[in-house]
């Protein structure tokens, strides 16, 4: 009776694990189909409206097509681009920014979500250029900071008489890494790190539960691993004890 318990356990726990592993797989796939589509849908629920029946494939077909406000989106903002890389487009723009100067809660809104997305889209030295741990919120307590570049201006010169040089960092906030603090810390202060922009980020979502490989170590495995044997270090002998041969 017993045993066709622990068999019964046994085939039990199989298939929890084999359902938690399926859901590991499917779950993160359907979650990322859903939302695609969704953004999808969302984008020609806004443009399809404003497509001339003349351009608009839909018109011409008995079913909907999904996707063509999304791609006609994406084509109207690469001509934008196209001409605003131009001397006119150019033109247009710097008067169109000028006209929203003027007033006064459309010019503070503009300019602060032209600044977020120029740092979040450029690859220039604008964005953070690595990852970084610091000690926080007291001593022997460590925290991940993104680093975006030295500290400069005003900052900089008031800092420099007390500190010596300081590096500007963002402390994430976990689960999102998009609040969190700016902070003027010295140098000496913030050991760098190898860990990319990604995985840093992923580290912080997760709350540490997903801790990106150490490649180095990976790296110095491998290379002692298919090092010649002269090459390795010699194991230290170990001392054998000697046993009494004498006899009372």
């Amino acid at each position: 009776m017993s045993e066709n318990l622990i068999h019964k356990v046994s085939g039990l726990t199989r298939l929890r694990n084999y359902f938690l592993t399926g859901l590991i797989v499917v779950a993160p796939l359907a979650i990322t189909i859903y939302l695609i589509w969704t953004f999808v849908q969302w984008v020609d629920s806004w443009i399809i409206p404003y497509i001339p029946d003349v351009y608009n494939p839909e018109k011409y077909l008995p079913f909907d097509i999904p996707g063509v406000g999304l791609l006609m989106a994406l084509f109207v903002i690469t001509m934008i681009g196209f001409l605003t890389a131009n001397f006119v487009g150019r033109a247009v723009i710097g008067w169109g920014e000028r006209w929203l100067g003027r007033m006064p809660i459309v010019r503070s809104l503009y300019n602060g979500l032209k600044q977020i997305f120029e740092t979040v889209l450029s690859n220039t030295s604008t964005s953070f250029n690595s990852v970084g741990l610091m000690e926080y919120p007291r001593k022997n307590v460590w925290a991940i900071v993104f680093v975006a570049t030295e500290t400069r201006g005003e900052v900089r010169r008031r800092l420099v008489p007390y500190e010596g040089e300081t590096l500007s960092v963002f402390m994430p906030s976990t689960p999102n890494p998009t609040t969190g603090f700016l902070m003027f810390v010295p140098r000496d202060d913030v050991i760098l790190l190898d860990m990319c922009l990604e995985d840093a980020a992923k580290m912080v979502i997760s709350a540490g539960l997903i801790a990106p490989e150490d490649h180095q170590q990976n790296l110095a495995a491998l290379v002692e691993e298919t090092a010649p044997a002269s090459d390795k270090p010699a194991k230290p002998a170990r001392k054998r004890k000697r046993v009494s041969t004498k006899t009372s």
